[in-house]
């Protein structure tokens, strides 16, 4: 793991990084954003995570996730769409100048875009968190080294009727496992914040969008 990746160095390497694809992105229409809560738990730099409420609609309840939703007519950009999500899901309010940038968008099985926004949000507790139950069931954090730390990482193979369509990573031995588009964003995360210690294995991560 890169040792500086909270220090205003590592901060200002990712927002130089981002700089280009945030100037692209931020603004283009998408069906929704996430934002990827980079915090420091006891001095450990860790990435925040939501368990989806079990009470929610839909095929992903119940499932690892950063906060986020889709994208409102009201929004000036993804940016607002994350922040606001945030506040809304975990009653955690992050300025907007703790935006690092946006990485690279992520597209769901109807071909929906999904734009991850990286935030520095600092020393936090996620058990001081109050979450919204009828959306969040849990909040937790994982350290950057569990991420990094090799037996820690999986691979997902997915069939689509009955053969082999496509892999995505996963991130195993936490509260809970994180899989599909959530480990996708971890995984672009991890090469940003850690590019001399994380390797994905797959040429592309990143779930096709036919």
């Amino acid at each position: 793991m890169q040792p500086d990746c909270l220090s205003a160095e590592g901060e200002r390497r990712c927002r130089r990084l981002l700089a280009g694809a945030t100037a692209r992105l931020r603004a283009r229409p998408a069906a929704a954003a996430v934002l990827v809560p980079l915090c420091s738990v006891r001095g450990v730099p860790a990435l925040l995570y939501t368990l989806r409420s079990s009470r929610l609609a839909g095929s992903h309840k119940g499932d690892v996730s950063f906060p986020g939703g889709k994208c409102d007519p009201t929004d000036q950009d993804v940016v607002h769409t994350a922040l606001r999500e945030t506040h809304e899901e975990l009653g955690l309010t992050v300025p907007e100048e703790h935006v690092w940038g946006v990485l690279r968008p992520v597209h769901d099985r109807q071909k929906a875009s999904v734009v991850p926004v990286l935030a520095g949000v600092g020393p936090l507790d996620p058990q001081s968190l109050r979450p919204n139950p009828e959306e969040v069931d849990e909040v937790f954090a994982l350290p950057l080294s569990h991420l990094l730390q090799a037996q820690n990482q999986g691979y997902t193979h997915f069939c689509l009727h009955g053969h082999f369509s496509y892999t995505l990573p996963v991130f195993l031995h936490g509260p809970h496992r994180v899989w599909g588009l959530t480990a996708v964003i971890t995984e672009f995360t991890l090469q940003l914040l850690a590019p001399g210690a994380y390797q994905p294995r797959l040429a592309s991560s990143e779930r096709p969008t036919g």
